[in-house]
């Protein structure tokens, strides 16, 4: 018998928690990564020459991330590497791969795809403005560039990683004007129950919040977001909002970080021809999986943010049951015991994600009353106003329909920043369930190539 190829998409969490299972089973996967280094998103690397410790780059995730990198570094020489390697389009039991202008093939037996997540986005007036960043790109500039995104910055939205990330700069001695969160305090007494599955994970949380009141910086729960001031030469000036009692405020600012949780990164797992599922928590359709990460087609697993929204713990969890599911289908041994911790760690993971869902909800209400100047599709220019006609005037009540009347999802960023927000809009509009908007179809590739991209003479094997 031959020896399998398996190949792992991402190199974060989940895909090194992966590539460890197969590794320790005596295979050599190949691991394709679009960045520079491993460790994802949330465990960025610093450039080669940057030395800024762990504690003041990852915070309370300082000691996740350095096993993380630590495994990695093990397992270098007993996997293929690739990295700066986008997987662009899958077909035919093949990864379609670029890297450097040159687009090969990869065959395969297996994928696991864990394509992690990006920051899911609510439009605001202003935020097509010079200096409004997702919180994903503050961090990065953070991590991979040692600069903050302005010299005053204000963070905006909900979820966990708001406060990670404002307390990250705060550390890094930027100057945080102030957090902004959309969740009310009744929220997060609501989802204590499935918060207190991980009572560690929830005191981090607190303590984060705890360290930026100490730091001086401004914390408002419950706020509803208005605009952001500026001027198109030049950029952001300040950030408008009502607080919790109604009251309009102004933070002075030259910067926004803006993010609600997260979204999945799901175009490969749609051109793999995956079956997808809604979470209603969540309010996303998400690929659908059995308990051990196999997705509806055959050979196709999936693991990660990508699929479950479980955060970096989870998506180690899911990642090494990923590799175990390919391995007993391969037909090699499985510890069936790890498999059941996993399963146990992925349950547990599971309740907090509900928990966490409930205290930071995405605030899709908000959709419905956004002005009708306001830029929805930043890529190419569609307002608020042009969306809500195509769906009166053209019945364009189904998100593709709306995306080929209006444009919205087209552009560069091929919806990932207004593709949820834009569903909701059309459904306020239709006055339609989310579930009968649908989502926003895959199509290759998943990101921009550079039109010099050319074909590689053979293939990888």
């Amino acid at each position: 018998m031959s020896t399998p190829r398996i190949a792992i998409v991402g190199a974060g969490p989940a895909g090194v928690r992966c590539a460890e299972v197969l590794v320790a089973a005596g295979l050599r996967p190949v691991l394709v990564d679009e960045g520079m280094r491993d460790g994802g998103q949330i465990y960025r690397r610093q450039p080669d020459g940057f030395g800024r410790g762990y504690e003041a780059l990852y915070g309370t995730e300082a000691t996740r991330a350095r096993a993380v990198h630590q495994t990695f570094d093990r397992l270098r020489a007993q996997i293929d590497y690739r990295p700066q390697t986008l997987a662009w389009n899958a077909a035919d039991r093949q990864l379609h791969l670029v890297r450097e202008g040159l687009s090969h093939s990869l065959p395969y037996d297996a994928v696991v795809v864990c394509s992690g997540a990006t920051d899911r986005l609510m439009p605001l007036a202003g935020w097509q403005r010079a200096g409004c960043y997702s919180l994903g790109a503050a961090q990065i500039a953070l991590k991979a560039q040692a600069c903050a995104i302005g010299a005053k910055v204000a963070f905006l939205g909900t979820g966990p990683l708001l406060y990670l990330v404002a307390a990250q700069y705060a550390k890094a001695g930027a100057q945080v004007a102030a957090v902004v969160d959309t969740a009310r305090r009744g929220d997060g007494l609501k989802a204590l129950p499935q918060l207190c599955a991980r009572p560690g994970v929830l005191r981090k949380g607190l303590a984060l919040m705890a360290y930026l009141r100490r730091s001086g910086v401004p914390l408002f729960k419950g706020a509803t977001p208005l605009a952001i001031d500026g001027a198109d030469e030049d950029g952001v000036s300040g950030l408008r909002f009502r607080d919790a009692s109604g009251r309009e405020r102004r933070v002075d600012c030259d910067a926004v970080a803006m993010g609600y949780h997260l979204r999945a990164e799901t175009q490969l797992a749609d051109l793999l021809r995956c079956e997808f599922r809604f979470d209603a928590e969540s309010r996303q359709w998400l690929p659908g999986i059995d308990p051990w990460g196999r997705a509806s087609e055959p050979g196709v697993y999936l693991a990660g943010d990508g699929v479950r929204l479980q955060g970096a713990d989870g998506a180690e969890a899911s990642g090494a049951l990923a590799g175990l599911a390919v391995l007993h289908d391969l037909g090699l041994p499985v510890d069936a015991s790890q498999a059941r911790g996993l399963l146990r760690v992925l349950a547990r993971m599971e309740r907090f994600r509900v928990g966490i869902a409930r205290a930071f909800p995405w605030p899709w209400q908000q959709a419905a009353g956004l002005p009708d100047e306001t830029m929805v599709c930043r890529c190419e220019g569609v307002t608020a106003q042009e969306l809500r006609r195509v769906v009166l005037d053209e019945g364009a009540r189904e998100a593709n329909r709306a995306k080929a009347f209006s444009r919205v999802g087209m552009g560069r960023c091929q919806g990932r920043y207004c593709g949820l927000a834009g569903a909701e809009i059309v459904a306020a509009a239709s006055q339609a369930d989310i579930r009968q908007v649908g989502r926003l179809r895959a199509q290759a590739p998943v990101k921009p190539l550079p039109a010099t991209t050319r074909q590689a003479t053979h293939d990888t094997q």
